[in-house]
Parts: C-alpha cells; structure tokens; sequence
C-alpha cells in the first residue's frame, strides 16, 4: 500500500522533470500495490513498465537491457528483491534500485545499500518519497550512461593511435618532458614532438590536462610504472 502524501500541484510542477522519458522498472507482486505505484510514477511524468516478478523482469529484454531505474520490492515468492539485485550485478548490469518493503530490517536495508542500492523504503511508501527516491535513481543513471559513452568515445580514439603514439601518451600523461621520453624511447626530441602533436589531434584535447584526464579514465597503463 502506498500512503498517501501527495505533493501539491505546485509541488509537484517543481520536481526534476530531465529524466522524465526514461523508464521505471516496477517489481511488485502485489497486483494492487503495482497498480498504485505504477499510476504514481506515471503521474509524475515517468514512462513505466510493470512487472509481477523478478523472472518476469529477467524474462524480457528489459532484464537485460533496461535504462533507466529499478523499483522493486523486497519479499516476493521465487526470487526476491535481493536475489534479483545480485542477478543483476552477476550480469554486470548496474540498473539503480529502490527497494520498497514492508517487511525491512536495519540489516537488509544496509545490505541493500552496500550493494548500491539508491534507497530502501517502508510500505507503506510516501508519494514523495519514492517521487525523489526514482528522481536519485535516474540522476545516478543519466550519470552512469554519460560516463559509459565519454569512455566508448576516449576508447575509439585510442584506437586511432600507432602503438608508438600509444607509448608516448603513456609518458606524456605521466608529465615527462619530451627530452626525457625522447631518452626513454633511443629517439631524438623533434621526434617525440611530432608524436605528441599527433597524439593531442587524434585524441581531440586541447591540454595536458585534458589528456592525462582521458588517460585516468581509460586506466591505461603508463610506461615507466611498476604496478
């Protein structure tokens, strides 16, 4: 059951409203409670999809695909909310979860955190509460698909530099002047330059900076390190 502390209108014309074309994932087996939920997150300007159970979720294309975020419920016959989570992780696929239960203790709920769950919350759950619970949760997911797609953007530019390009950048990045990487390599200076001009081209950066920041993304190993 959900309880009811609904936002005013003008309260509610003020949630964050930039995640509202992303999809919530609701797991409950309780038909009402689903039914509840689901017009809730709707009227809040969400897209949902329902869901009578975690093999339900697992058993279509959001199981494996899903963006967006995961309400789900803690308790359910077969496999629980816990359960699904650890699936989910299993799968490397780190859907942002709010749990919602009327049955929580201190210890389920910090398990559930610790596992990077969003939040954990009582039945019967305040409106208001899960509104700003999903709006967290899609925020976190907004933020993990930005970080995904700047990686998969740094990765294909790498891909663009010569194996030695690739060993210079690691020296650069690690604040090596050319005379010192030029030493490293046997090569002479006005070599590494033309290089390191290359490398700041093809990998679209305007600093230093900027370079050893897409380098820390990548986790690229540098050269001259021993770890």
């Amino acid at each position: 059951m959900i309880a009811n502390d609904r936002p005013s209108s003008l309260q509610h014309s003020t949630l964050d409203t930039r995640h509202s074309r992303a999809t919530v994932f609701l797991v409950d087996d309780d038909a009402s409670v689903r039914r509840a939920l689901a017009r809730l997150i709707k009227s809040a300007g969400h897209q949902v999809q329902a869901f009578a159970s975690a093999q339900e979720f697992l058993g279509t294309p959001a199981g494996v695909e899903a963006t967006g975020c995961l309400v789900l419920d803690v308790r359910m016959p077969g496999l629980t909310g816990m359960d699904l989570q650890r699936e989910l992780q299993s799968k490397n696929h780190n859907l942002p979860i709010v749990f919602i239960t009327g049955h929580g203790d201190i210890p389920m709920s910090v398990k559930a955190m610790k596992a990077g769950a969003v939040d954990f919350l009582p039945k019967p759950v305040k409106d208001t509460d899960l509104l700003r619970a999903i709006e967290q949760a899609l925020a976190r997911a907004a933020h993990a698909r930005a970080a995904r797609k700047e990686l998969e953007d740094i990765q294909r530019r790498v891909e663009k530099l010569t194996s030695r390009e690739r060993e210079v950048m690691g020296f650069v990045a690690k604040g090596m002047a050319n005379k010192m990487i030029a030493f490293e390599l046997g090569t002479v200076e006005k070599t590494i330059k033309v290089h390191r001009a290359r490398i700041m081209r093809k990998m679209q950066v305007q600093s230093l900076a900027d370079l050893v920041r897409a380098v820390e993304k990548l986790r690229l190993p540098r050269e001259g390190d021993k770890s």
